[in-house]
């Protein structure tokens, strides 16, 4: 697999495109008329797109259909209800070895984040710029940035962790950002987040979520022995504070329309049909 293109150009070209035709499917607009939207000739979208993506645009749009993401739906249920019945979690459970998850103390979620040390760092990524942050302990923040500001950035970490001594650190930073957009991850990730009960629960049945799958806020809250709390799940995904890794893109409506997404419809829909495409090149 190549390296991932950590390109912003790059990126918001994919995601204008993407967007273009999401708004446009009914008159299913021509290669040229998508090349031509995001000022490129035929030739260099087909090239820039087939780098990024791993296949062509054509193939990938099969990728971001309802009848897609119903199929995917019903076949991670599947896979799920299989899992939970042996004991096991298939890939999701490969994906739970390589990314795993710890919580803060009620004492440290009390102190807001007194007597820790906080390193951040702003860096491209193959779905736009983002702030990657770190505790001692592992990852604590990945959030996607639409305009670059540095101030912002630490503004935004500040109001999540208000006691905190929080200090740039771009080189370090650097080395994570390389190690979470490789797939698959060359060693395990720690996350270190701050977060109610019920949002780690939610946050932790995220992680059993297959690289390339999809599940519903329903299928989400039934997995958790909690099926009539769909709308609470729903306000826990959103507040999930490291993205990517915690795959909250791939939870999507039951309709098979994709949804709201923190960091935007777009990203959204890039992200799904990236991985669907990573997993077609593997399989």
């Amino acid at each position: 697999m190549e390296s991932p293109v950590y390109d912003r150009q790059t990126y918001g070209q994919i995601a204008k495109a993407i967007a273009f035709i999401r708004d446009n499917h009914l008159e299913q607009p021509s290669l040229t008329t998508i090349a031509q939207h995001v000022n490129l000739s035929e030739y260099h979208f087909q090239r820039l797109f087939t780098k990024w993506a791993g296949i062509s645009p054509k193939r990938f749009l099969q990728y971001l259909t309802l009848e897609y993401a119903k199929s995917k739906i019903t076949e991670t249920k599947n896979l799920l209800e299989l899992s939970l019945e042996s004991g096991l979690s298939s890939s999701g459970r490969l994906h739970d070895l390589f990314v795993q998850l710890v919580a803060m103390t009620p004492g440290e979620f009390k102190a807001e984040g007194a007597g820790l040390k906080i390193c951040y760092g702003i860096h491209e990524t193959p779905f736009g710029a983002c702030l990657i942050a770190t505790t001692d302990r592992g990852i604590c923040n990945l959030h996607f940035l639409d305009k670059v500001d540095r101030a912002t950035a630490k503004q935004h970490l500040q109001t999540e962790w208000p006691n905190a001594d929080i200090m740039a650190d771009q080189r370090g930073t650097e080395n994570i950002r390389d190690l979470i957009f490789q797939s698959p991850l060359p060693s395990p990730l720690v996350l270190h987040v701050k977060g109610t009960n019920f949002q780690i629960q939610v946050w932790q049945a995220l992680l059993q979520i297959p690289f390339g799958s999809l599940t519903t806020y329903q299928g989400l809250a039934t997995s958790i022995g909690k099926p009539t709390a769909a709308r609470a799940i729903g306000n826990a995904v959103g507040r999930n504070p490291v993205g990517y890794l915690i795959p909250c893109h791939r939870v999507i409506r039951g309709s098979g329309e994709i949804g709201g997404y923190r960091w935007g419809l777009d990203r959204k829909t890039v992200l799904l049909g990236w991985e669907a495409s990573q997993q077609e090149g593997q399989s």
